[in-house]
């Protein structure tokens, strides 16, 4: 009996070694090594200041910004410390009323805009946090952000293409436009 005691205490402690400590240790030299600007959360910065994350969304709501998905973290928009998606049914009224209450602020905010409006701005994504918007919904911004900005709608078209990002590796998703980097090019900030 003791023979097995020892030999399990012994298969715990190397087993815990290897994977709770030595395979950790590893990996995070390769990532930070490899990966530096992704492990320290992809943040923009200018002038030593954090202007945000190219991973994590921002609540936008002025009228000279592009506004991204809704977020369903509590009790603050975006809020990283709190991910998770709202699991709500399609058919769930909860969603169907935040819906309707996303679709009215975007018609009062550009009440001129006949496009259909893309589903990406009415509901949250899986984590809440999302940093993407897809280009049709950027596209049916362009015509509210210039206005309120004082420039042309080619002026901002041409800035979301400059910040749309192509399929991942070609082949995944969908062409898609980081909120907060093309905010922050259209301040000037970038």
């Amino acid at each position: 009996m003791s023979l097995y005691l020892r030999t399990n205490f012994l298969y715990f402690f190397w087993m815990t070694l290897l994977l709770g400590f030595v395979y950790p240790g590893i990996c995070t030299v390769i990532t930070q090594a490899a990966f530096l600007h992704e492990t320290q959360g992809s943040l923009i910065e200018k002038d030593g200041k954090t202007l945000g994350s190219e991973l994590i969304g921002q609540n936008f709501s002025d009228p000279k910004y592009f506004w991204g998905r809704l977020s369903a973290t509590t009790p603050q928009p975006y809020n990283a410390a709190n991910s998770l998606g709202s699991n709500l049914s399609p058919a769930n009224p909860a969603l169907l009323d935040a819906v309707k209450a996303r679709v009215d602020a975007l018609k009062k905010a550009d009440p001129a805009n006949t496009l259909p409006i893309p589903v990406d701005l009415v509901t949250a994504s899986g984590s809440g946090l999302d940093p993407h918007i897809s280009v049709q919904a950027a596209q049916y911004q362009i015509a509210r952000v210039a206005r309120a900005r004082g420039l042309t709608t080619e002026r901002v078209k041409d800035t979301v293409k400059q910040y749309t990002q192509d399929r991942q590796l070609g082949i995944l998703g969908e062409p898609r436009v980081n909120v907060l980097m093309l905010n922050l090019a259209l301040d000037g900030k970038l």
